[in-house]
């Protein structure tokens, strides 16, 4: 049967809200059931042995999971997708499936930070060496290439200081020296950047964020293409790693109305980001959809959308006045998370976990994220809470 989610030629829009659906294979109910189960019988000792059945066990994935599994495949336009507990276990699986002991790997500097903590403490005692690069480096990444180096590691734009990469530079080089390429795409999601579609190899998401939308679920997604997705497979399931019914249920759930919420983050994202720029407290903002952003124009060819997460430089001003400012914000939340439909702040210092670039900001950094509130009242918030800063400064 034939879904109107699998038609290439339809919106991204209109293709979320079908993907994975197969509403006559449960009696016309429009959601997949959550099935929730780990024994999973066969009718015969032939069928047993033989593993004719659809399912074998429940931690290899029920009707629920895979829905989830086939929508994002579907979307990502990948070969296969596994899904994972989080978001870092969506990368240390992913990881996993391509590097072992005796490799070499290269991670963007701008990565987010427990990525580099689980190549410090995981990957380096397995004998796995990371050597860190420049988010900007380009093609000249091939300069940084070892006879051993087995995967290139992206992010774009980088954890919280919104580099840019030229992905399909790095790819390039990549391709040509027959080394596997990953990417962290959490903030892009496949609406708005398909890693595939530039030759990476392994797109990973936390689906924790926009794919969940609601602040209430763990989830991770890799979506494999071509060769990378034996190794994905046959990692993720040596590892017995498995999600709940329940959390695939709310990926699917938030899956449906991810697109219209993207639509509502990137406009409200822009907005306040613009009218930050403009404020006297502020010295830059961090956006690469704004034109003033370093990275602007490989963002605007490479990606089609940006969503509601950018940081900003405020001026120079104590830090008791820093804590003034969050104090007195009243719609955001201090947490750290991200991709809900709330509103939320953050202060943030990377100079202590770079090492291939220098991370040396003029006054302090915040990150935000503009959630589904109305862009006036979020600036209305932004505004006293700036002013209040500026008089404890």
């Amino acid at each position: 049967m034939s879904h109107a989610g699998d038609d290439d030629a339809l919106a991204p829009e209109t293709r979320v809200v079908h993907l994975g659906l197969d509403p006559f294979r449960f009696d016309g109910f429009v959601n997949p059931p959550v099935v929730r189960g780990s024994t999973v019988l066969s009718p015969t000792y032939k069928d047993l042995v033989g593993h004719t059945g659809r399912y074998s066990y429940g931690r290899r994935g029920n009707p629920t999971s895979e829905a989830l599994q086939n929508a994002v495949t579907a979307l990502e336009g990948g070969d296969g997708t596994v899904l994972t507990p989080s978001g870092l276990s969506a990368i240390s699986v992913a990881l996993l499936s391509v590097v072992g002991a005796g490799d070499h790997l290269l991670m963007v500097d701008t990565a987010y930070n427990p990525t580099r903590q689980f190549c410090t403490r995981v990957l380096k005692r397995m004998g796995v060496e990371t050597t860190y690069y420049d988010p900007l480096v380009g093609a000249g990444i091939s300069d940084l290439i070892r006879p051993n180096t087995r995967a290139i590691f992206l992010e774009s734009p980088g954890s919280q200081s919104f580099e840019m990469q030229d992905i399909p530079a790095i790819v390039a080089v990549a391709k040509a020296r027959g080394i596997t390429t990953l990417i962290d795409n959490t903030w892009a999601t496949p609406l708005f950047f398909k890693p595939h579609a530039f030759g990476i190899d392994l797109s990973i998401q936390a689906g924790t964020k926009y794919l969940g939308g609601h602040a209430d679920l763990n989830l991770g997604t890799v979506s494999a293409k071509g060769d990378a997705w034996k190794g994905l497979i046959a990692t993720h399931g040596d590892m017995g790693i498995c999600i709940s019914p329940d959390d695939a249920a709310l990926g699917l759930r938030g899956l449906r109305t991810l697109a219209v919420r993207l639509a509502r983050h990137q406009a409200s994202g822009l907005e306040v980001a613009r009218w930050l720029e403009a404020s006297p407290y502020v010295s830059r903002v961090l956006h690469p959809a704004l034109e003033s952003h370093p990275g602007h124009a490989i963002w605007k060819r490479d990606f089609t959308g940006a969503c509601g997460l950018f940081s900003l430089i405020l001026k120079p001003v104590p830090e008791a006045a820093v804590a003034t400012f969050f104090d007195s914000l009243k719609l955001f939340g201090m947490g750290y998370s991200w991709g809900g439909f709330e509103c939320l702040a953050i202060p943030f210092d990377c100079s202590s976990y770079r090492t291939a670039t220098t991370w040396q900001p003029e006054g302090p950094a915040v990150r935000l994220h503009i959630g589904l509130e109305e862009p006036a009242d979020i600036i209305a918030d932004l505004k006293q809470a700036l002013e209040k800063m500026a008089a404890a400064a």
